[in-house]
């Protein structure tokens, strides 16, 4: 036999407690949806990482192809989906392209995935 554990405290009322916080809007979670789809694929996860770790915050397309052992037009798909997911931005500078981290799209990320705002722990 199980015991009966209660899934969610009850207040004075005798429902649930109030949100702390909004929830997702319908539009809110269609946009959430489509970046985490985004990010969902490996290839896309390395590059933003790879850019994320650069100090200096840009990095040329040219090092992006070289760590992949991917052609160029299929790295240029990525990056291309990672821009129109608002993760990152770049400019042209004559032959080359720059990229470089959108940190308020990540913020916006991170805030939803530990909305207490807590740092994560970190291990070694």
């Amino acid at each position: 036999m199980l015991p009966i554990v209660p899934s969610v405290r009850a207040t004075a009322s005798g429902c649930c407690e109030p949100l702390v916080s909004e929830a997702l809007t319908p539009e809110g979670a269609a946009d959430l949806a489509r970046t985490f789809k985004v990010l969902g694929d490996p290839v896309r996860l390395r590059v933003l990482s790879l850019i994320a770790a650069r100090k200096g915050g840009e990095v040329c397309v040219c090092e992006i192809t070289d760590a992949f052992d991917l052609t160029g037009p299929t790295i240029s798909y990525h990056l291309r989906q990672l821009r129109e997911a608002d993760l990152v931005d770049c400019e042209r500078r004559g032959t080359w392209v720059y990229y470089w981290i959108k940190p308020e799209r990540l913020a916006l990320l991170s805030q939803f995935l530990d909305p207490s705002g807590q740092p994560a722990p970190v291990h070694a």
